[in-house]
């Protein structure tokens, strides 16, 4: 016998209730409704669902088991009505993000955490890569995003780019460097000692060649390359190695007190960290409401990391 869900469902809400006015009120449904439901069903099933006279309602052993089943069925038409009150409401979903690996190490792990302590149910996976490959994942649909420096977005890309912060690269040091104790420290000097490469393919590692030949020369001392920031900050904590880094990667490890940014202004191309998205894509309420979190991080943080900035005195 082919059993219609509904049914089962109002059986399950009127046991649950203990009464037929109690249950239709928990569906949303007019008491006659659900009194008609039950008859019917009880006319098909030629067995009695409810013990005749008792208060609160109580069920036969074969309507204990139908409303078992109708239980778990409106137990999970509940489950996803909330599920798709929280889709809509970006409170639940996957959100899949890609950057560049020291802006997302230094900066968006933590802003990750803090978005997820307000959305639990929302599950972030976050993957590395530079432009050129984030783009690519953007347009196969492998990442919903991307939170990476840009130059320039060619016009008909298919990309809208939503700025977060203005670059600005620092030269990075361990606070205890020997440069840090000159009173007026020639950019010449930084040549005297080893370097740190960027990662190879990394807007970064371009930066550093401009910056050597800024400098008057053809290549720096490279000691130490092919590392993640973690290794790239230890490295330097431990020697007298230097490395170009975004300002406010420098900034997100201020706290610690172990690295810190030269006295010196040196060339880098104009590029903001932002947002990189399709301009038309499918609706996700879970990475819009990631964005937004991203992008109200940043706005919080800009004043602090300008004042951080500022209380370098930079030499002309």
């Amino acid at each position: 016998m082919k059993m219609d869900e509904r049914h089962l469902i109002q059986l399950a809400a009127v046991v649950q209730a203990g009464g037929v006015t109690e249950g239709a009120a928990l569906l949303g449904l007019t008491q006659p409704a659900v009194s008609r439901t039950l008859a019917m069903l009880e006319k098909r099933l030629g067995e009695p669902l409810f013990v005749k006279g008792r208060r609160p309602l109580q069920p036969t052993p074969l309507g204990r088991a139908l409303a078992d089943h109708g239980q778990a069925m409106l137990t999970a038409a509940r489950k996803a009505s909330l599920l798709v009150d929280g889709f809509r409401h970006g409170r639940t979903g996957v959100v899949r993000v890609g950057g560049t690996p020291f802006f997302m190490d230094a900066l968006i792990s933590g802003m990750v955490a803090e978005f997820q302590n307000s959305v639990p149910d929302v599950r972030v996976e976050q993957s590395y890569g530079y432009l050129p490959d984030l783009r690519a994942a953007i347009n196969a649909d492998r990442i919903d995003l991307a939170i990476c420096p840009i130059d320039v977005l060619e016009e008909g890309s298919g990309m809208r780019f939503q700025e977060l912060l203005p670059g600005r690269n620092v030269v990075a040091c361990r606070v205890t460097h020997p440069l840090r104790l000159r009173r007026k420290l020639a950019p010449a000097e930084l040549l005297d000692y080893p370097w740190i490469a960027p990662p190879p393919g990394s807007p970064l590692f371009q930066d550093l060649h401009s910056l050597v030949l800024s400098l008057g020369a053809t290549e720096a001392k490279i000691r130490y390359s092919g590392g993640s920031l973690a290794s790239a900050i230890n490295y330097m904590k431990a020697s007298d190695a230097l490395t170009i880094l975004p300002h406010s990667v420098v900034f997100a490890y201020r706290n610690e007190k172990a690295i810190t940014a030269l006295p010196v202004n040196i060339p880098h191309p104009e590029r903001a960290l932002g947002l990189l998205r399709r301009t038309e894509e499918i609706r996700s309420p879970a990475a819009e409401a990631f964005s937004a979190h991203i992008r109200k991080s940043f706005e919080n943080l800009k004043h602090l990391i300008k004042r951080h900035e500022q209380s370098v005195i930079w030499s002309l």
